[in-house]
């Protein structure tokens, strides 16, 4: 369906690709992934043909239909919702209309929206409109490019069920985890300059990069340690008359070695190192909210707006979908300790309950009790305003009242991608983004032992991310938060609260409880209804006739044997993708026990030809890995 082939590109003298190639099948779903400023954008605007590349070549299958969704959204003008969700050659298509309701529907929009002008969305909603008419569309391939941004949680699960039976293929760039482990078949990491690909989701591409790290590292190791010996024979003998040829010749080996040199991984993820100042313990009730009464279209609401504002939808039309009273007699508690998720759906108030928390909404009546010793912080988008635009990076982040050093503040800020003489740039001239990383650096480097955050992984790349839960595993105080980042709430949540129709529903316990007992809910509700296991009942219905239960019987009976068939089919490939495995980790511990022999460097071209072969060990171990656990999915359907 494409092939890239050769591509090279550079700005300003960095060389962003060298020689970069691989091809998207038709039905794949691949994920390239990469730091940011790897080019991972650059080079899907490539394959568009939005940017021109300075040498090499894509290229499509004859009649390839491509769909793109920009990571920022288009401008929009005076076109309605339904205008950008419905293109002007399917307005008559009753088919196609219909469909593109129902998925404006599914991403959160009411019937009342439709008809809305574009011009009065936020970034995030416009982007969900164009989104809508892709998926109408259903293009060949569809080029996505952080499509989660502006989702909400229970948005992004039907958005992710949606895509995971997608008739086409999908090239995407995601920094969310678990939305790349629900939907990709492969991994195509951007390093070096170069595309590595990778069969699996992204977990099994993290497996497959670490043991193949492991191989390299050992054998850059013992290739060096060869090199070392032979310059040492040189050093010490080249002045001898008698050895002067052998050290002439070990300096030929040593030339060949060098340009046979595995390059060892450069480890381009960043880690944190440092240990977060922790806040003053506070009393074991941390928060209280009691009796509390509100709703927008009652009270006056402050400008400003947090990060989880473009998750709840836009006022309607006619605005009869905003009720005056969002929260009416609500209560809530929280206490030492806890990590608590807000999930609900869309415009359910889960924004809005965590700036009453935060105090940045006054409720029209009730009361909001901080416990003794609790101090709270808010997380949002506009917490980037309080940042002092005249300092540089580094000076912004150092003004902290904790005693921390600037070695362990320069680490951080790398783990938050800001690198090198980034951490010199004035705050005037940062984007939003980068505003809003830098806010979350301060909050970690001086937290309260409150912590209320709306969406904090937004801007953040995968290792950032990771960063992130490394910092906020080691906090602690209590922490209230929203995300849709569902590896990011799996890691930290041990409380979740639902919020909907203006009540709250607690799950004491992690977010894999919460989906087990709202699933659990769900079928109790359908045998209550009488819905549930209908195959289980005859009620009044005539038995079938004799000669159609026979024929049953016997198609029953093929089935049987035609499953029993492919079953035996399966054992045998996974027996004998067992059998090759077993072979290549044995082969692959072999060729890496030469590689680090001194002798294997004596023989010419030896060690060359001992790396082309662990080369392509290291390169169908991964394939026969995937192809064994998909046979073994596989057999478990069919059990």
């Amino acid at each position: 369906m494409l092939t890239v082939s050769g591509l090279l590109k550079s700005f300003g003298g960095r060389e962003l690709f060298d020689d970069v190639a691989f091809t998207l099948q038709s039905g794949e779903r691949v994920a390239i992934v990469g730091p940011n400023g790897a080019g991972k954008s650059t080079l899907l605007k490539i394959i568009l043909g939005h940017e021109e590349p300075d040498g090499g070549e894509v290229s499509f299958i004859r009649g390839t239909r491509v769909g793109y969704l920009p990571q920022e959204s288009e401008a929009v003008g005076d076109e309605t919702v339904m205008d950008i969700a419905v293109p002007h050659d399917h307005e008559h298509d009753g088919q196609f209309v219909a469909k593109a309701k129902q998925i404006l529907d599914s991403l959160g929009f009411k019937q009342s929206d439709h008809a809305r002008p574009a011009r009065e969305l936020s970034g995030g909603w416009a982007m969900r409109a164009h989104l809508a008419r892709l998926l109408a569309q259903e293009p060949d391939l569809l080029m996505l490019d952080e499509p989660t941004n502006h989702l909400d949680l229970e948005t992004l699960i039907w958005f992710q069920d949606y895509l995971r039976n997608y008739p086409g293929a999908i090239l995407l760039i995601s920094h969310d985890r678990e939305f790349l482990n629900r939907l990709c078949t492969h991994i195509a990491e951007l390093r070096s300059s170069r595309i590595l690909r990778y069969t699996g989701n992204y977990d099994t591409y993290l497996e497959q990069r670490a043991a193949a790290e492991v191989t390299l590292i050992a054998t850059a190791k013992a290739q060096q340690r060869e090199i070392d010996r032979m310059q040492l024979f040189v050093d010490r003998f080249r002045a001898k008359n008698t050895k002067a040829a052998q050290a002439q010749s070990k300096m030929k080996q040593i030339e060949r070695l060098k340009e046979d040199m595995v390059e060892s991984p450069d480890g381009d993820g960043p880690t944190v190192g440092f240990r977060f100042p922790q806040p003053q313990r506070s009393g074991q009730r941390v928060i209280t909210l009691e009796k509390v009464k509100f709703g927008y279209g009652v009270a006056a609401t402050p400008s400003s707006h947090g990060l989880g504002d473009e998750a709840s939808p836009p006022p309607s039309c006619d605005g009869a979908s905003q009720p005056p009273l969002i929260y009416e007699n609500l209560n809530f508690e929280t206490e030492r300790g806890q990590r608590t998720v807000l999930v609900g759906p869309n415009g359910a108030g889960k924004s809005t309950l965590l700036k009453l928390l935060a105090d940045v909404l006054k409720p029209l009546s009730g009361e909001r009790k901080l416990g003794h010793n609790t101090k709270s912080g808010y997380f949002a988008q506009h917490r980037a305003q309080m940042l002092n635009m005249q300092n540089t990076v580094l000076q912004e982040a150092m003004d902290t009242p904790q005693r921390v050093t600037e070695q362990s503040i320069r680490n951080v800020l790398g783990s938050f991608l800001f690198r090198g003489d980034d951490v010199y740039k004035p705050i005037s001239v940062l984007s939003g983004g980068e505003k809003s990383r830098l806010a979350l650096v301060k909050l970690l480097l001086d937290p309260p032992n409150l912590l209320l955050m709306d969406e904090p992984t937004t801007h953040l790349d995968l290792a950032s991310v990771d960063a992130l839960i490394g910092a906020l595993k080691q906090y602690e105080g209590t922490l209230i938060f929203i995300s849709h980042d569902v590896h990011f709430i799996r890691q930290l949540s041990n409380h979740v609260v639902r919020v909907e129709a203006g009540q709250l529903r607690h799950f004491t316990g992690g977010y894999q409880y919460y989906l087990d007992k709202t699933s659990q809910s769900a079928r109790e509700a359908l045998t209550s209804s009488g819905m549930a296991a209908p195959a289980q009942s005859n009620g009044n219905k005539p038995a079938a006739p004799m000669v159609d239960r026979k024929e049953q019987k016997r198609a029953e009976a093929e089935q049987r044997q035609a499953r029993s068939k492919k079953k035996q089919e399966i054992q045998k490939r996974i027996a004998a993708l067992e059998k090759e495995i077993a072979t290549l980790e044995e082969k692959e511990r072999e060729l890496a026990a030469e590689l680090e022999k001194p002798e294997t460097y004596n023989a010419g071209g030896r060690a060359t030809q001992i790396n082309r072969e662990l080369m392509e060990v290291s390169d169908r171990l991964p394939e026969a890995t995937a192809e064994w656990e998909a046979a073994g999915t596989e057999l478990a359907a069919l059990d």
